[in-house]
């Protein structure tokens, strides 16, 4: 009995021995080790300092279509949308007291021209008359000075005349310019005053005009560079340039003109999110392909002195250019970060 038990705990043993021998112990994991290409190291930079500023899409000018006579709108014959020609009838104002007022003119006119014929036929009597010694000078200067008195009446009642079928014609409302009209809201059939607007009509090329405040009015300057959101004028290329600054203060601001190409022609009124150089500041900036965004948070993968990665969340904002990011917070200059997409 001693004996078995002797041996079963010898055998015991010798399994525990083996089976220790044959675990192994957990590796301890070790941190990534940064690759050489592509580091960065991160320094402070001079960039331009951009302020937001209000823009709006529009034209060079603007043209309003206004009557001239006062009256009822009998046609209209543009709508919002359409482009007219410089010279193209609009639209037509019809005022029948006119009409009346040209009839009577006409009227005093064929009463001149009859008035005025009886007195050249008087003078050619008179004249024939005094040639043969019947009547005296006295006599024929009097009608002759009736005869020219008569042709005088008939070219003023002619005049009068003119004016006021001239009158009657400016019912008709022509497009003060090429372009594309913006707003044609008059009813057909209302009565209108001289100087009112029918019509408004674009002119000119399509601009971004801006607003600054006139403590900022003397960074603008024609000829500098405007950045535009890209998501309002997808085919402007993200800038435009400036290419007038008014002179004139109205209501603390002051306005400028941006050209850009590819503007669309048919967005007037658009508000346009800019960005205008009021001066220069120092700041970070690093390429866009060395930050990470995960959860809405951006992430750096810096590069440790013993060449290990870790990575740091930082706070960025739009650069100056597209694939530039500017750091506000969680880089230093000095540091070394590795792209995002290194592996």
């Amino acid at each position: 009995m001693p004996s078995r038990l002797h041996l079963a705990t010898a055998v015991a043993a010798a399994a525990l021995a083996l089976a220790s021998c044959g675990r192994s112990e957990p590796e301890t994991p070790r941190a990534q080790a940064a690759p050489a290409a592509g580091r960065l190291t991160v320094q402070v930079q001079t960039v331009a300092d951009l302020k937001p500023a209000p823009a709006t899409l529009t034209t060079r000018d603007m043209a309003d279509a206004r009557a001239r006579i006062p009256g009822v709108l009998v046609s209209l014959n543009v709508k919002e949308g359409d482009v007219v020609r410089q010279g193209q009838v609009i639209a037509r104002i019809q005022d029948d007291r006119l009409n009346l007022e040209t009839s009577a003119f006409d009227a005093q006119v064929r009463a001149a021209a009859a008035e005025a014929e009886r007195a050249q036929a008087d003078l050619a009597r008179t004249q024939d008359l005094f040639e043969h010694g019947v009547y005296a000078k006295a006599r024929l200067e009097q009608v002759q000075a009736q005869a020219r008195a008569a042709s005088a009446a008939l070219a003023a009642a002619r005049a009068q005349r003119g004016a006021s079928a001239e009158l009657a014609g400016q019912g008709a409302i022509v497009a003060p310019a090429a372009g594309r009209v913006l707003g044609a809201d008059v009813p057909v059939g209302s009565v209108v005053m001289p100087g009112q607007t029918i019509a408004r009509i674009t002119a000119g090329p399509p601009v971004v005009r801006l607003e600054l405040p006139e403590a900022d009015a003397a960074a603008l300057k024609v000829g500098d560079t405007v950045r535009l959101s890209a998501e309002d004028l997808p085919g402007a290329g993200g800038q435009g340039t400036i290419i007038q600054v008014y002179p004139a203060v109205t209501g603390g601001q002051v306005m400028a003109d941006v050209t850009a190409p590819n503007l669309p022609q048919d967005r007037v009124g658009q508000r346009v999110r800019a960005s205008v150089k009021i001066g220069e500041r120092k700041a970070i900036v690093i390429p866009r392909r060395y930050v990470a965004t995960r959860f809405g948070v951006d992430y750096v993968r810096l590069v440790r002195a013993d060449g290990t990665l870790s990575e740091t969340p930082i706070q960025t904002a739009p650069g100056s250019a597209p694939d530039n990011v500017e750091v506000l917070s969680g880089l230093r200059a000095g540091d070394v970060v590795s792209p995002a997409a290194a592996r």
